[in-house]
C-alpha cells in the first residue's frame, strides 16, 4: 500500500512530465479518401421510407464511421476498399452521414472487429510503445488507468518497472508484471470502447492502421 502523501507525490511527478501525444481529441472535420466496406445493403435498412443500396464503411486513415450510397449498379463486398475523396469516385455516389459504432449492423461490427484485430497483431512495436511511454492525463489520472483490466497497481508496477528497463516485447511484459490481462486483449477492447466514444480520450485509435498501403506512407 502506498500512503496517501507518497502516492499524491507520484501522482504529481507523473504529471509534469511531458504530455504524451497519444492523447488526442478527434477532429470532426477530419477528411477520409478512402475507406473500407464493412457491410453492404443492396435493399437498404428496413424500415426506411425510401429504400435505396447503402453501405456502412470505415476511413483508412482517421477510422471514421461512414455510411455511403454507391453508384447505380454497383455491388460492394465487405472488405472491400473504396475512394471516397473529393476527386471523381467510382462506386461511390455519396457520403450520406457520419454514423455512431452503436449504429453499425452486425455484419458491419463484426468485420470492424476483424480488421482492428489484425491491424493490431499486425503492428505489436506500436502496442509495446504505448506500454512505455504514456503519460499521465491529470495528476490523478494516468493513460494506462483507462486500458481495460488495468488498475492502480498495475499502473504503477508497469511505470516502475519501465523505468528500470523498457519493455522489449509483449511477452516480456506479460512476465514482468504478474497477473496483468492481456495486453492485446486489453488494446482491443481499448479502441472498440473509442470507436463507441465511451469517453473523450482516443489513446489508441491513432496508433493503428487498417491499411497496408496507409501504412507504408
Amino acid at each position: 500500500m502506498y500512503e496517501i502523501f507518497g502516492y499524491e507525490r507520484r501522482r504529481e511527478r507523473l504529471a509534469r512530465e511531458s504530455k504524451s501525444l497519444y492523447v488526442k481529441r478527434r477532429d470532426p472535420r477530419v477528411r477520409e479518401d478512402f475507406g473500407i466496406i464493412l457491410d453492404f445493403l443492396p435493399h437498404g435498412h428496413i424500415g426506411q421510407s425510401r429504400r435505396m443500396p447503402v453501405a456502412q464503411l470505415v476511413g483508412t486513415k482517421h477510422l471514421s464511421l461512414l455510411e455511403v450510397v454507391p453508384k447505380k449498379d454497383i455491388f460492394l463486398k465487405p472488405g472491400e476498399k473504396v475512394y471516397i475523396g473529393p476527386d471523381k469516385r467510382d462506386k461511390i455516389h455519396h457520403i450520406s452521414n457520419k454514423i455512431s459504432y452503436q449504429s453499425l449492423t452486425k455484419t458491419a461490427k463484426l468485420e470492424l472487429d476483424s480488421l482492428i484485430k489484425d491491424a493490431v497483431n499486425k503492428n505489436p512495436d506500436r502496442i509495446l510503445e504505448f506500454f512505455n511511454k504514456c503519460g499521465p492525463i491529470s495528476t490523478r489520472l494516468h493513460q494506462l488507468e483507462l486500458i481495460p483490466g488495468i488498475g492502480k497497481k498495475h499502473m504503477w508496477k508497469i511505470i516502475e518497472e519501465r523505468e528500470e528497463k523498457p519493455f522489449e516485447n509483449i511477452n516480456e511484459l506479460k512476465k514482468r508484471i504478474p497477473l496483468i490481462p492481456d495486453p492485446v486483449k486489453a488494446v482491443l477492447n481499448r479502441i472498440t470502447d473509442e470507436l463507441g466514444g465511451k469517453d473523450k480520450y482516443k489513446l489508441l485509435l491513432n496508433l493503428i492502421s487498417i491499411d497496408e498501403e496507409e501504412e507504408k506512407k
